[in-house]
């Protein structure tokens, strides 16, 4: 995520960490209000309502009106929707976390079952099962067919139960077999 859109998130969450805050936005979402009447229906001063007025404002989340010597306020429905599309969006929420190096939780599961090249136990959580797996996959070259007997060979480097290891790698389709010949499949790295 940009270093602009992360403030804004972060400005966006500090803001509305407060109950008070919320509670007006929920009054202000139904109705327009003074700040006389926020102050009465929040138990809060009205100096305190002003302020928390004006952080809702920095972020264009209400609008306000003049009525004579009153100003009325209304949450703005528009700004909160187009905050909501721009910061929500399931691509930049996802964004997040691209400064996040993405191998270290498979690095770790590697590290935890693997000793020396060979599996201490073929682990019975689906997710990592399916780390080590690929670990597998990456020890027969693509394109090359390998007859039963070296799969096995290559395998038991890695770990005694290798019919095991053979039926998750094809069942995972990290591997093809057609008629006692097997494959490692293109699309894996």
């Amino acid at each position: 995520m940009e270093q602009d859109a992360m403030q804004s998130l972060l400005r966006f969450f500090k803001v509305l960490a407060n109950e008070s805050r919320l509670k007006m936005l929920g009054i202000l979402a139904s109705r327009e209000c003074s700040v006389e009447e926020l102050a009465t229906l929040l138990q809060l001063k009205e100096p305190t309502v002003s302020h928390h007025l004006n952080k809702l404002k920095e972020l264009n989340l209400v609008k306000m009106r003049p009525e004579g010597n009153t100003h009325l306020y209304q949450l703005n429905s528009e700004a909160l929707q187009g905050i909501s599309k721009e910061i929500f969006s399931p691509k930049q929420i996802a964004s997040l976390a691209e400064n996040i190096e993405g191998e270290a939780w498979e690095r770790k599961v590697l590290q935890n079952f693997l000793v020396d090249g060979r599996l201490k136990e073929i682990p019975a959580s689906r997710k990592k099962r399916v780390v080590i797996l690929k670990w597998l996959a990456n020890q027969f070259e693509v394109g090359v067919k390998y007859p039963e007997i070296k799969v096995n060979t290559i395998l038991k480097r890695h770990h005694e139960d290798c019919a095991t290891l053979r039926r998750e790698l094809i069942g995972y389709q990290l591997m093809q077999r057609e008629s006692g010949t097997y494959w490692r499949m293109s699309n894996e790295g």
